[in-house]
């Protein structure tokens, strides 16, 4: 077969990582690059260049850590949906928790623990990338049980669902600083989030916001459900 009746090679997916260990991310760039079918076109370390690089580079897919320093990754997944909503968010966290159904509300893609196979990793920046939703079987299960949950009537139905997040933490014992940890937030929003769950209850202080909270059954073994 000539040059002029070569079959044309496809374009390869375009990758931005967005991650804050630089080692991790390393190791996740050389594997990534293994592949003739992908690329990695940028890095990031905080959601601040990761928005430079992405508006700039134009992915096909960033990969997300929860844990930014500047700004939570679903902040950022947030803000994406908005300046760049062609490129398909894909999160890769530690975090095995609450934090997946706020990623999928913010508009990820996909969502997978970091200690996944990197087959598996691979695999999914193809997937979602052609417009597939990707989980891996742990975050998967949990999205099912909650979706198969009976139904129950809302306790603190004035607070808005994040809100609600942050009183059921607050219950279960977390101080600021690990609820902010839990949910890739900053502790100076979390605080604010706490100013305005105590104004909502109209709860005198932190104390009675927590023992209200425990008596409608929210925090550990609670099960008040959110609006």
């Amino acid at each position: 077969m000539t040059a002029d009746h070569a079959v044309p090679t496809a374009e390869p997916i375009d990758v931005v990582l967005v991650e804050d260990h630089p080692m991790f991310r390393l190791g996740l760039r050389t594997r990534i690059e293994l592949e003739p079918d992908l690329a990695v076109v940028g890095e990031a370390g905080t959601a601040a260049e990761a928005l430079e690089r992405i508006e700039r580079l134009a992915p096909d897919v960033v990969v997300v850590d929860l844990g930014l320093p500047d700004l939570s990754g679903i902040e950022l997944i947030r803000t994406l949906g908005v300046r760049a909503p062609r490129v398909a968010p894909l999160v890769l966290t530690m975090l095995d928790d609450e934090s997946v159904f706020e990623a999928v509300r913010a508009g990820a893609r996909g969502y997978l623990l970091k200690d996944a196979e990197p087959g598996r990793i691979v695999a999914a920046i193809r997937a979602v990338a052609a417009g597939e939703v990707v989980f891996s079987g742990a975050v998967a299960a949990r999205l099912i049980a909650v979706a198969a949950r009976p139904s129950r009537e809302p306790v603190f139905a004035e607070l808005t669902e994040r809100e609600h997040e942050i009183l059921t933490l607050m219950a279960g014992g977390l101080g600021n600083v690990a609820i902010a940890h839990r949910l890739g937030l900053r502790p100076k929003t979390v605080r604010n989030y706490v100013s305005n769950v105590l104004t909502k209850i109209q709860a005198v202080d932190r104390a009675e916001a927590i023992l209200r909270a425990r008596s409608a059954g929210l925090g550990e073994g609670g099960r008040g459900q959110p609006r």
